[in-house]
């Protein structure tokens, strides 16, 4: 009986014993080693052995970028506004022995090192370029943080400027100006559409006019040549010119017309022609009729 107590003693032991020996470490993470309270080695990813009882494995560091979320910070700008920012910064440990004695806290230590960073930047700027210098704002906190954090075993990667709440009064006077310009651009635009159409209606008004007046002087061209190429007689023209003597009359503005010397030549050949009483007319005699009404023609 004392000796299977013995045995199950010494088993507990040794289970004991290989469970203090033997430390698996995940991947990713690394594990500094205290031998006696004093700094001995990193545990690197897989199996490790240490000396139970003497070396002691301290807390897991996770080796991955990591993501942190600082709460808004008030900060006052040039022109002495106060805006709320929130930043989020990206780090990586990269020296697990400094992580873990250089610094108490890094967590603690990034987020206050880049509160004040954010509030010496943004003391030189007014809100304008501070709402517009996000990327240069960006670049010096992951510089300042980058340098300061190097010898506490952190890369700082990236620095982002989640939100910038200014004063709601300021907010309210920044929408009426957006609004201001939005309806200025309205405008603008609805000039310059009125200023288009007005300039391709007057263009479209002008190519009719060139078309209509290319095409009467095509139409007079071919009447001209179907005249001359036919060779007409002249009684026709004569006779013609007196068919359209009472179209010209009843114009609204003739009050009287006037028969020029130049046509009693052909009404001397319409005369001729149908042996009428006007072969006798003058060549130098003018005739005055009364509107819309075919001139008489004295006796013989």
């Amino acid at each position: 009986m004392a000796a299977l107590i013995i045995g199950l003693v010494l088993a507990v032991l040794a289970v004991v014993l290989v469970l203090r020996t033997v430390r698996i470490v995940p991947q990713a993470r690394a594990s500094n080693v205290e031998r006696l309270g004093r700094y001995l080695r990193t545990l690197e990813p897989g199996l490790n052995i240490v000396i139970p009882f003497i070396d002691r494995p301290r807390q897991l560091i996770d080796l991955r970028e990591q993501v942190v979320s600082f709460e808004p910070n008030s900060v006052i700008t040039e022109d002495n506004l106060v805006v709320h920012i929130d930043t989020v910064l990206y780090f990586q440990v990269t020296d697990p022995r400094a992580a873990a004695y250089e610094i108490f806290n890094y967590i603690q230590a990034i987020e206050q090192l880049t509160v004040t960073t954010l509030r010496n930047v943004i003391g030189a700027l007014d809100l304008e370029k501070t709402l517009t210098s996000r990327e240069h704002i960006n670049s010096i906190l992951r510089g300042v943080l980058d340098e300061a954090s190097g010898k506490w075993g952190i890369r700082v990667n990236r620095v982002e400027l989640k939100a910038i709440e200014p004063p709601p009064s300021i907010k309210e006077s920044m929408e009426k100006q957006m609004r201001a310009e939005r309806e200025k651009r309205a405008a603008i635009l609805t000039a310059e559409g009125v200023r288009q159409s007005r300039i391709l209606t007057a263009e479209g008004d002008r190519q009719a006019a060139i078309l209509r007046a290319e095409g009467q002087a095509k139409a007079i061209d071919t009447v001209f040549e179907a005249i001359h190429r036919n060779d007409p007689d002249p009684k026709l023209l004569a006779y013609q010119y007196l068919q359209m003597l009472p179209e010209l009359a009843k114009g609204p503005g003739n009050t009287f017309w006037v028969i020029p010397s130049e046509v009693t030549s052909a009404l001397q050949s319409v005369t001729k022609a149908f042996n009428g009483p006007l072969a006798d007319l003058s060549k130098n005699q003018v005739t005055e009729v009364p509107n819309g009404q075919v001139p008489e023609i004295p006796p013989k």
